[in-house]
């Protein structure tokens, strides 16, 4: 009897090892195919990763990234990695007003999407006049789900809110939630936050905070993940361009040091920026849905790390009404990191949208930072700053301008086993590490269609209820939706 040479599994090559990279990674594994993770960097994660601090050795954060209930597919993607149980879920999210009082957003007995009426009726930042103004504006909201070149801002005017509910309310939610200005935020973007994420479910607003440095949840672990399921990860590695074949379709990369890696699929999952120089001019030109990628603009989020050497902040995390200062994350409660001796207390600072810090030092942020934390917590300025760090990422996000779902591109292409994969890319969400999840595990069913092996890896979003679905309507499929 002739012994036969069973064929090589398909190749996938996957160029990125952020979110969205890792996502299509594990989406695969596990369904006989040969792939390999490139990341330019020494270290997985992308955005959310961690750095050695040089004085210490401890991981830094770039910046801050916590997740929420309805991120079900985020919340998938760490079940499957087994890092689901590095969470701790919080039942309230805290606030903070200029006059030093503290308030709660936690749902009360009613059914969604009343559940939060009565943390929001309490809010103390606002007067009973505004509240009313804030509700007027998000009953409006439900109505907001069309496409619209107009600015976020500019429809709050039209709704009858003042210049101080727009300050004190819809900033200080959707600023850090789609780090972008109000003036140049889209409607449908605002919508998705606060009628898909806050208001269809009892359970979608909570947080969930990493109880791990982000290098050790989406870095390490992942790493020795995808190791025991024969996924190949090559850090520092560099890639030149993605290749055709005779035929026109995938045939593989070529990377930095010249070696070529032959492919029948390959998964950009690179920021926006980055794609047009991976692939050849032949290659988008017959990609219409990447003619417009210049047309994305980023937007910055600044992340200041003070360690001291004693107790400045006494809450786990909060949220500040109209300061500089937008979140205050408290790691010596949340994670049980230190200063140098046992009374230190290490935190980070959030500052999303951070466009008036960007001509400004590091030194210069440093002390505009610790300015706001003394007007806020005045036992800080007899405190000693034993250590400091800013991380401003200038392209943190895709900013979520009018009209911005116009021009985000699909995960399948026009080239045959090329796909994309990216928060940029059209997932229905805005630039969220979900929307990166999603865009992976979208990149890798168009993948598993293509072998005839197909499988559903996007997971549903929570349940509503009946009242919640007749007063909302169905949820926005998209950012403008």
């Amino acid at each position: 009897m002739s012994q036969h040479t069973p064929p090589a599994p398909p190749r996938v090559v996957i160029i990125g090892g952020g979110l969205a990279g890792l996502a299509a990674a594990v989406g695969l594994a596990g369904h006989d195919l040969n792939i390999t993770l490139l990341e330019s960097r020494p270290r997985l994660g992308g955005r959310a990763s961690s750095f050695p601090d040089p004085a210490t050795g401890e991981l830094v954060d770039n910046c801050q990234h916590v997740s929420m209930v309805c991120c079900t597919n985020l919340a998938d993607f760490c079940r499957r990695v087994g890092t689901d149980n590095l969470f701790r879920r919080e039942q309230a999210v805290l606030f903070l007003s200029p006059e030093g009082r503290y308030s709660t957003l936690e749902a009360g007995p009613l059914p969604a999407p009343f559940h939060l009426a009565q943390s929001f009726l309490s809010a103390n930042y606002l007067t009973v006049f505004e509240r009313l103004r804030v509700a007027y504006g998000l009953a409006c909201l439900r109505f907001a789900a069309k496409p619209s070149d107009e600015p976020f801002a500019q429809w709050l005017s039209r709704h009858g809110q003042t210049p101080r509910t727009i300050e004190r309310y819809w900033a200080t939610v959707l600023i850090s939630a789609l780090n972008e200005r109000l003036e140049r935020m889209d409607i449908g973007h605002a919508r998705k936050v606060f009628v898909d994420g806050f208001l269809r479910n009892r359970d979608g607003y909570k947080m969930e905070l990493p109880l791990v440095p982000l290098g050790e949840l989406y870095g390490s672990r992942l790493e020795t993940w995808l190791a025991s399921r024969d996924v190949d990860v090559r850090l520092t590695t560099g890639v030149r361009s993605v290749n055709l074949n005779s035929e026109g379709t995938i045939g593989g990369v070529t990377l930095r040091s010249g070696e070529v890696i032959g492919a029948e699929f390959v998964v950009l999952a690179v920021p926006f920026d980055r794609v047009a120089s991976l692939l050849p001019e032949a290659v988008r030109s017959r990609i219409i849905s990447l003619s417009r990628l210049g047309e994305f603009e980023s937007s910055p989020i600044t992340g200041v790390h003070l360690w001291f050497d004693r107790e400045v902040c006494p809450v786990d995390h909060v949220v500040t009404v109209g300061r500089l200062v937008q979140w205050v994350f408290n790691h010596t409660a949340l994670q049980g990191r230190r200063g140098n001796g046992d009374s230190g207390q290490y935190l980070q600072i959030v500052i999303s949208a951070s466009y008036d810090l960007l001509p400004l030092d590091n030194a210069a942020i440093k002390e505009a930072v610790l300015a706001d934390l003394a007007a806020i917590w005045p036992k800080s300025k007899d405190a000693v700053l034993e250590r400091w760090r800013v991380v401003t990422e200038h392209g943190a996000t895709f900013a979520v301008r009018p009209g911005i779902e116009e021009i985000r591109p699909r995960q399948r292409t026009a080239i045959e086993g090329l796909f994309l994969a990216g928060d940029w890319t059209d997932t229905g969400w805005p630039a969220t590490m979900e929307g990166a999840v999603r865009s992976g595990y979208k990149a890798a069913e168009g993948v598993l269609a293509d072998l005839d092996r197909p499988e559903p890896l996007i997971q549903p979003e929570l349940p509503e209820s009946r009242l919640a679905r007749l007063l909302l309507g169905r949820p926005s499929s998209g950012g403008s939706g």
